[in-house]
């Protein structure tokens, strides 16, 4: 990882909204234009109704990140897939706490791969069930959307979920992500609720490309001014 643990607001790009056929430059241009992580969607098209990315494709972005890459395995099962994701240059690897019977021991060895474990919650699924793993990860991925597919629209009472999970975790270094719907008219609430990282995918690469990134950043200073909280 490039950053120690802070709370500091975070903008973590998700690439399923980049251009496919440029994802190295895509990286390049996000980071240059302010993103501090970069977000990586892993669907198995069996946990959820997509297919995206593998080990393989992580490992060709790495020299591309400077920074944090982020990688979230919606996949099921996730044991065998770790030690791939963290060999190809995952910082951080989150799996769902919905993808198997055994999510302690799936922490357990995202941790000893070397990446920083996240766990990631459904919109179904309560703050409560991660209540045990909160002294075992870095992060606590609230989907704020159904995952599968970007440009879903923000489900508004994932926030109170986020807002509960700030009191649960207390003063534990673990981070609070949203994702799934986030922008300049979302940013605001999940940011006063906890979260200190916020997946941004459309609402990043829209109306911009390798050629014109000057508007990832703008892109991306909206949705990070929307978020500070008024003095």
């Amino acid at each position: 990882m490039t950053d120690s643990f802070d709370r500091s607001l975070k903008i973590a790009p998700s690439i399923l909204a980049a251009d496919f056929a440029a994802f190295g430059a895509e990286c390049e241009a996000v980071e240059a234009q302010g993103a501090d992580w970069v977000h990586v969607d892993v669907m198995d098209g069996h946990f959820v109704p997509n297919i995206t990315f593998g080990p393989a494709m992580c490992a060709a972005l790495r020299p591309h990140i400077r920074g944090t890459m982020d990688v979230h395995l919606m996949i099921a099962p996730v044991d065998p897939y770790i030690d791939a994701f963290a060999r190809a240059g995952a910082d951080v690897i989150t799996a769902h706490v919905e993808a198997g019977p055994h999510v302690h021991r799936t922490l357990q060895a995202i941790r000893a791969s070397g990446a920083r474990p996240g766990v990631a919650l459904n919109p179904g699924t309560p703050a409560e069930a991660v209540a045990t793993l909160l002294d075992d990860v870095d992060m606590v991925c609230v989907m704020t959307v159904n995952p599968g597919f970007g440009g879903q629209s923000f489900l508004p009472a994932q926030t109170d979920k986020i807002r509960r999970l700030r009191q649960m975790i207390g003063d534990r270094p673990v981070h609070i992500q949203a994702d799934g719907g986030i922008d300049p008219d979302t940013a605001a609430s999940v940011v006063a609720a906890g979260a200190d990282v916020l997946v941004a995918g459309s609402a990043v690469f829209r109306g911009g490309s390798v050629a014109d990134a000057d508007v990832y950043g703008r892109n991306i200073r909206a949705i990070r001014s929307a978020a500070r909280p008024v003095s």
